[in-house]
């Protein structure tokens, strides 16, 4: 919830500068700006590199839920990306597996590919219970759902965002590589390895050439950092160069 008009105006307009004449080959930029934002923000994303998603979507497909945004009114957007489970949509929404759960479908009805977020606390962290609470995650964010090129994961080691703390590079390929191993395990092995994960945890310009390095890191979903076009712009040419 960052930014007023002008100022995301000003900012994709910047971005699509920077980003003009630049091959970013297999490299997708992705934006997700308040739901108030999300039609000038694909008006611009029409003539530039990157693409735009939402923040959130309702559960239900329409209906008396004011305030609230469906994925078909979403999909009559031509919006491609949607993020669900975020860390802070679970702390302070009280959002649970279950929810999110319907969220994908939801999604993936409408032709949409969700962002699924899964993360443990730092308390989590602190008892060593990391891997059960990311798996029992997993297990009740995805039940039912057929994947095949339809989804994203990302993961918020929640403990790291906003907080100036990180995890290691290998802390994150740990998780990281839980997470590749129960697409398999769930899934297929050809799904494990097409599938992106992102890290979302406090990824910064002075990072993430170390953590887009690791074996299963495929990108990051990027908090603090993306709200300077500069940092943001930064980040996208590491990516790019690596």
């Amino acid at each position: 919830m960052n930014m007023l008009f002008p100022e995301v105006e000003d900012f994709l307009f910047e971005l699509s500068d920077n980003l003009e004449g630049k091959v970013l080959d297999s490299v997708e930029v992705l934006i997700c700006p308040p739901a108030l934002y999300l039609e000038l923000s694909s008006d611009i994303a029409n003539d530039s590199k990157f693409y735009i998603g939402a923040q959130n979507v309702n559960d239900n497909i329409s209906g008396a839920f004011t305030g609230e945004i469906s994925a078909p009114m979403l999909h009559s957007m031509d919006l491609k990306y949607c993020i669900i489970g975020h860390s802070e949509r679970r702390k302070y929404y009280s959002e649970s597996d279950e929810l999110i759960n319907t969220k994908l479908k939801r999604l993936h009805e409408n032709e949409m590919i969700p962002i699924v977020c899964v993360g443990e606390t730092l308390e989590q962290r602190e008892q060593g219970i990391t891997e059960n609470i990311i798996l029992t995650q997993l297990d009740g964010t995805f039940k039912d759902v057929k994947v095949e090129d339809n989804v994203v994961i990302a993961y918020e080691p929640v403990w790291a965002i906003g907080t100036g703390k990180t995890a290691t590079p290998q802390q994150a390929q740990e998780i990281h590589s839980l997470i590749r191993n129960w697409l398999k395990e769930n899934y297929s092995k050809d799904i494990s390895e097409e599938t992106s994960i992102l890290y979302g945890g406090s990824m910064t310009p002075e990072n993430v050439k170390e953590l887009l390095s690791q074996p299963d890191i495929d990108g990051g979903l990027i908090g603090g950092a993306s709200l300077n076009v500069s940092k943001f712009f930064n980040m996208i040419k590491t990516a790019v160069e690596l």
